[in-house]
């Protein structure tokens, strides 16, 4: 916006919910604003208990951390050594790799495969020869928005070697069903995150959780911040889940939105990705045009982002609007393409 000089953007890059938190969610935390005062409770223990039986493990199996940027850090520092080496797919989430270098790891990639799928054989090749501390999986992906059925995932876990741990990052799993998922399972090379950020709408308050066993998560207790969540995201967060309806109403719209923007890509003779998150990748040919597109976009008012690695970097990720936005977008995508094939 400053750099534009917008009043307001058609926000659509950040892969926030258009759709805002749980009503619930939103009572829940302004009726404790007045307590802002006290701090959350260090254990999270209520939100724990909460989340344990949604994936059939106890208390003792859940971290709960300043969103999945932080669980990251503190997996990076408990498992990765000065030195050591990650495995992680080239172009996916950038912030694991950010942890990795800030901390004097060593990270090695493999590329996505040419239909912007993520290369399992290629992982477990990689990392049967570098044999990895920590292996990197984003399921669903960020930025393709492709998945991983369950029986890849499981695949890819069993053929790591066994000093390898696997940090599955599940930010989009709530616009997946369950049965598709991984089913539950507590290992010690295993290392499975989810948010309140994307089908909860609660980006802005921080808020996520790491499921394992007893050992790692005592081990993230001993190097987290005992304050690091915040108070109100802890309420919010523990409402949400006591409000399905609107999770569920949430996953529909997105699907919704993503229909929307397939058939505005086929109108315009765009390839894009199918996506099982709140965002879609439409393929513009060529990294150069999609520079242009995006570039076109941003003075135009829009907020999205690229893709920076081949072969993904041809497309731009658009994060599902509401049906305003989306409508919107449309026209400002239609503009944007005339005067960059003008």
């Amino acid at each position: 916006m400053r750099e534009g000089g917008h009043r307001s953007l058609l926000r659509l890059g950040a892969n926030e919910s258009a759709f805002g938190p749980s009503p619930t969610a939103v009572a829940a935390m302004a009726a404790e604003l007045p307590r802002l005062s006290w701090y959350g409770d260090p254990e999270s223990y209520d939100l724990r208990a909460a989340l344990a039986p949604r994936h059939g493990c106890a208390s003792e199996n859940i971290c709960v951390g300043a969103g999945i940027d932080d669980l990251m850090g503190l997996a990076v520092r408990a498992f990765l050594a000065a030195g050591r080496t990650a495995l992680a797919t080239l172009g996916t989430y950038p912030t694991f790799s950010y942890h990795v270098v800030g901390y004097s790891g060593n990270l090695q990639t493999v590329p996505y495969c040419n239909d912007g799928s993520v290369d399992v054989d290629g992982l477990v090749a990689a990392a049967r020869k570098i044999r990895p501390a920590i292996v990197y999986l984003a399921n669903p992906d960020n930025p393709s928005g492709t998945f991983l059925a369950a029986e890849a995932v499981q695949q890819l876990f069993e053929a790591l070697p066994k000093e390898s741990l696997l940090f599955l990052d599940e930010a989009y799993a709530d616009f997946v069903e369950e049965s598709a998922l991984l089913p539950q399972l507590i290992d010690e090379r295993l290392i499975r995150v989810r948010t309140f950020s994307k089908a909860y709408g609660m980006a802005g308050a921080r808020i996520g959780y790491s499921v394992s066993t007893a050992r790692n998560v005592e081990t993230f207790q001993k190097i987290r911040l005992q304050y690091g969540v915040n108070r109100n995201a802890q309420i919010g967060a523990l409402a949400s889940l006591a409000d399905m309806p609107f999770a569920q109403y949430i996953v529909r719209e997105t699907a919704a939105g993503r229909e929307e923007y397939y058939s505005l890509a086929g109108s315009l003779r765009c390839p894009f990705l199918r996506s099982r998150t709140n965002f879609v990748c439409i393929d513009f040919n060529t990294r150069e045009r999609a520079a242009a597109v995006l570039n076109r976009l941003l003075q135009l008012g829009v907020f999205v982002r690229k893709p920076g690695a081949p072969p993904l970097d041809r497309f731009v990720r658009i994060s599902v609007g509401t049906a305003p936005e989306r409508t919107e977008f449309g026209v400002r995508l239609r503009r944007a393409l005339e005067d960059v094939d003008r």
